[in-house]
C-alpha cells in the first residue's frame, strides 16, 4: 500500500499532536510530509525529530535561526519560515492531504492554496468555513478539492449523512457539551476567570477553543461551518445542550427519522475518520458504555451565552458579517485569556464591532482580508476603552 502524504497545519496544537498519535497508529497507511507551528519551535523540532518529514514551517520568521539551530543534525529536512511559505508547501507535489488544524483566521489562505492545488482537505480550522464559507465551497467545487470535516459534530453529521444519497435533510441537530458554565446564573457569569472557564468537563482542546467553548460561540461556529459543509439553511440547524457528549451531533430525515453518530469524546476518532475515508479501520481507544451514560438535551439559554445568538444573526445576514464576528472574537477571546477583559464583555465587544464595521454583501477574498483587519482594529479599540 502507497503511503498517503500528509501536511499538518498547525502541528503542535492539540488537533494536530492527535493526529500524529493516529498516524504513528498506522504509520504503514501514512506519512508526514510537512508538519507547521506558529510560535512552539522546540515542540516543532522535536516532532521533526520523531516523525521525519521532508519540511516543516515556522510561520514567526523570527524564529527561524532558532528552529534551524535545533535541527542544524536533521540535513535530510528543508525547514522554511512566515506565511508565504506556508501558503507555498501545501502546493508541493507529493501531498495527499492537508490536515488544517492552525487556529483562526490564519488558516484560510494556506487552505484556499491547498484547494487549488488539489490536496485532500482534513478540515479543522472552522475559522475558515466561519469567515469565507461561500468562496471556499466555489474553490473546492471548481477544482473538485474533497473537504472532509475533522470538528467531532461535523465528522458525526457527515457519518450520517453516509450512504442517503440525495435523501432530504429536514434538521440538523448539532450537540454541545454546554461548557463549564451551563447550569450558571447571569450573576456567577460575570465574576468567572479564565481558569474556571479553562477547565472543560468533556473535552481536551487549545486554551482558544476552550474559551469559545465556554462562551458558546464555538457552537455558533459550527453552525455556520455546517451550514457550508452540508447545504442548508440555519433556520434547519438545532443546536442541543448534550452535557455527556456522548452523542456527537444527529441529523433528521423527512420521513422523521434521527441518525446520530456516538462514541467517547476522543478527538482521535474524527480525526482518524477524516484520514481513512471511506474506510474505517482500527483505533486504539476506550469503547463507549452506555450502561454508564446517561443522555440528556436542553435548549441552549440564548440570552446566557450571548455569543451562540450573534452567531445565528451573522450567518443570517451573510456577506461578510461572519468574518467581523470572528475577528471580533479572537481579540476577545484573546484578551480574556489576558484578564483584559471580563467573560460578559466578550460578547458586548463582539456585537459592537457587528455595527461599526462597514458590511458588504457579496465579499471577495480581498474584502476578507480587508473585513478581518478592520473588525480587528474595531474590537481592540472597543476593549483598550472599556
Amino acid at each position: 500500500m502507497k503511503k498517503k502524504q500528509i501536511a499538518i497545519l498547525g502541528s503542535t496544537g492539540s488537533i494536530g499532536t492527535q493526529a500524529l498519535r493516529v498516524i504513528e497508529e498506522h504509520s504503514d497507511r501514512y506519512e508526514v510530509y510537512c508538519l507547521t507551528a506558529n510560535n512552539k519551535v522546540e515542540e516543532l523540532a522535536a516532532q521533526a525529530r520523531k516523525f521525519k518529514p521532508a519540511a516543516v514551517v515556522i510561520a514567526n520568521e523570527r524564529r527561524y535561526d532558532e528552529l534551524k539551530a535545533l535541527l542544524a543534525d536533521e540535513s535530510d529536512i528543508k525547514i522554511y519560515a512566515g506565511k508565504d511559505a506556508l501558503d507555498e508547501i501545501v502546493e508541493a507535489g507529493p501531498i495527499d492531504m492537508v490536515l488544517t488544524a492552525m487556529v483562526g483566521f490564519a488558516g484560510l489562505s494556506p487552505t484556499i492554496h491547498a484547494i487549488k492545488a488539489r490536496k485532500t482537505i482534513c478540515l479543522a480550522n472552522k475559522e475558515t468555513l466561519v469567515v469565507a464559507g461561500k468562496l471556499i465551497c466555489e474553490l473546492a467545487e471548481k477544482y473538485r478539492t474533497p473537504i472532509l470535516p475533522v470538528d467531532s459534530e461535523h465528522s458525526a453529521i457527515f457519518q450520517c449523512l453516509a450512504g442517503e444519497g440525495d435523501n432530504e435533510v429536514e434538521k440538523i441537530l448539532l450537540t454541545a457539551s454546554g461548557g463549564p458554565f451551563r447550569n450558571f446564573t447571569m450573576d456567577r457569569l460575570a465574576a468567572v476567570t479564565k481558569d474556571d472557564a479553562l477547565r472543560h468537563p468533556t473535552w481536551d482542546m487549545g486554551a482558544k477553543i476552550t474559551i469559545d467553548s465556554a462562551t458558546m460561540m464555538n457552537k455558533g461556529f459550527e453552525v455556520i461551518e455546517a451550514k457550508w459543509l452540508f447545504g442548508v439553511d440555519a433556520d434547519k440547524i438545532e443546536v442541543l445542550v448534550h452535557p455527556q457528549s456522548v452523542v456527537h451531533s444527529a441529523v433528521q430525515f423527512c420521513d422523521g427519522a434521527v441518525k446520530a453518530q456516538l462514541g467517547v469524546p476522543d478527538m482521535r476518532l474524527p480525526i482518524q475518520y477524516a484520514l481513512s475515508y471511506p474506510d474505517r479501520i482500527h483505533l486504539t481507544s476506550e469503547r463507549l458504555d452506555l450502561f454508564s451514560h446517561p443522555l440528556e438535551f436542553f435548549k441552549p439559554d440564548m440570552e446566557k451565552f450571548r455569543c451562540l445568538a450573534l452567531a445565528f444573526e451573522a450567518i443570517r445576514k451573510g456577506g461578510n458579517m461572519p468574518c467581523i464576528v470572528n475577528a471580533a472574537n479572537e481579540i476577545v477571546n484573546r484578551g480574556f485569556l489576558e484578564d483584559r477583559c471580563g467573560f460578559l464583555q466578550m460578547s458586548d465587544i463582539i456585537e459592537k464591532t457587528m455595527s461599526r464595521v462597514a458590511f458588504e454583501l457579496n465579499p471577495d477574498y480581498d474584502t476578507y482580508v480587508a473585513t478581518d483587519s478592520e473588525a480587528r482594529r474595531v474590537a481592540t479599540e472597543l476593549l483598550t476603552a472599556k
